[in-house]
């Protein structure tokens, strides 16, 4: 991770508090659907030093957590 760009940093940082969000959120409700999109949130800006991508990743996951919970 390269912390040298303040982008990445608040990005990564900003990504972090909607997984804990959703994290919380499903471990409340018992949701493992947001559980999951949750930790996954929280883990992938350790591995992706590229803003662009990450908020494409973060985007995908929230979207395809509104998909998922919408074919029940």
């Amino acid at each position: 991770m390269d912390l040298g760009d303040p982008a990445v940093l608040l990005s990564s940082l900003f990504i972090g508090l909607i997984g804990t969000g959703l994290f919380i959120y499903g471990k409340k409700q018992a949701d493992y659907k947001c559980l999951l999109t949750g930790v996954v949130l929280c883990v992938f800006p350790y591995f992706v030093s590229s803003v662009v991508l990450m908020w494409l990743i973060t985007a995908g996951c929230i979207g395809g957590l509104y998909a998922w919970t919408k074919v029940e």
